[in-house]
């Protein structure tokens, strides 16, 4: 027993070791990606899994994902069940030495949203509050940093940066939401990947699936769901770009029979951040343009925007 313990001890050290090599990272989604790539810099060779568009409730691992995954020195992923049909895997890349982290392990359980229906599970949508995904990047540097101890510090430096410049962008999306007229800070979408944005910033969400996109919609949610946006007169309601906009459809329609006008106000990032090499294709990018899209659909002042 005493051998096989100070086995276990030897092959975590050498584990942790840098081998003055890049460290290999694979991330599932492109907002941990981001992410990742922020907080290793130079020092990670960072690929992304899930690209512009992807739904990763709906994911389903290739053979060259499962290489990649397995050849990896560290994995990073959301967690929570985000990547529901991925969750199996993890344990096995462990069993073989590869360091998982996960996001949502970063978050404090009181922080997390149970949502009506998911089975007592989190909502793993934690991307959507930027203060909670601070926590998430926190969390990971650390991670990281107990396999690279050498460059530990450079990583939390890293993560600290980050969280700055993401408090300043969630500074100027709540100014903008604040000049929505109130009883019009409602937001309507495909499925529920917006509540942590709507607790953080005060906007009554609702989407017409749960927080997966692999939970059925029924005639009674979008029913329920039109009788909200005919009475509250609201104006517009979201469809997602990693999202089948047929339901959204179905409200405007549903509504228009009800003698109230509903128009498609825009595109939301929900799953999935727009393309590489955009503002859009960053996480702040992300969150920002949603907010710009959201806030003048509803009738308010976006926040302002990068020139391009």
């Amino acid at each position: 027993m005493a051998t096989l313990v100070l086995a276990t001890q030897v092959l975590a050290c050498l584990l942790a070791m840098p081998t003055g090599e890049p460290l290999k990272i694979v991330c599932t989604t492109g907002m941990v990606g981001d992410m990742v790539r922020e907080i290793v810099g130079d020092k990670g060779q960072v690929t992304t899994l899930m690209g512009e568009g992807v739904d990763p409730h709906l994911y389903k691992a290739t053979v060259s994902d499962v290489r990649a995954l397995s050849s990896a020195d560290i994995v990073v992923a959301n967690g929570l069940m985000l990547e529901g049909r991925m969750q199996e895997i993890f344990p096995k890349l462990r069993e073989r030495g590869v360091t998982v982290i996960e996001v949502g392990a970063g978050i404090p359980e009181e922080a997390l949203l149970r949502p009506d229906g998911s089975g007592g599970h989190p909502d793993p949508h934690i991307w959507m509050d930027p203060t909670l995904w601070s926590k998430g990047a926190a969390h990971v540097a650390k991670q990281i940093g107990e396999r690279d101890p050498a460059s530990a510090d450079s990583y939390k430096s890293s993560a600290k940066s980050l969280a700055e410049s993401w408090a300043k962008a969630d500074t100027k999306i709540a100014q903008a939401i604040e000049t929505v007229p109130a009883p019009m800070r409602v937001l309507v979408t495909a499925h529920d990947a917006f509540s942590y944005f709507g607790r953080h910033y005060g906007v009554l969400v609702t989407g017409i699936q749960g927080v997966s996109t692999e939970s059925e919609s029924g005639l009674a949610d979008i029913r329920r769901i039109i009788d909200l946006l005919v009475e509250r007169k609201v104006p517009a309601v979201f469809v997602e770009t990693s999202v089948s906009d047929k339901n959204v459809r179905a409200l405007v329609e549903g509504s228009l029979a009800r003698g109230h006008e509903v128009v498609i106000g825009g595109s939301l990032f929900s799953d999935a951040m727009g393309k590489p090499g955009t503002y859009e294709g960053t996480y702040v990018g992300m969150i920002t343009t949603n907010a710009a899209t959201i806030v003048k659909t509803l009738g308010g002042t976006p926040p302002e925007m990068p020139k391009p």
